[in-house]
């Protein structure tokens, strides 16, 4: 049963719909990423971080935080 739990809460957290839900304020622009950035960082140390040792890669605001843009429409 624990380990029924287990993997249920591991397919919740590691789903993309679970970080659709919140605008993270930090992204990693460039490098091999191209269209749309990374942008799944609460600090700018977590995306100096993530960005350090990709090859062209740099940290920025989320133009959706930065200019206050409503995610883009989702289709089912």
């Amino acid at each position: 049963m624990r380990f029924a739990l287990l993997i249920a809460c591991m397919i919740i957290g590691f789903s993309p719909a679970a970080h659709a839900e919140r605008d993270y304020p930090w992204c990693v622009f460039g490098g091999e990423l191209g269209r749309p950035p990374e942008c799944m960082y609460s600090t700018r140390e977590q995306c100096l971080a993530s960005a350090s040792g990709r090859w062209n890669t740099y940290c920025d605001v989320n133009p959706r935080v930065r200019f206050k843009r409503p995610a883009p429409y989702r289709t089912r």
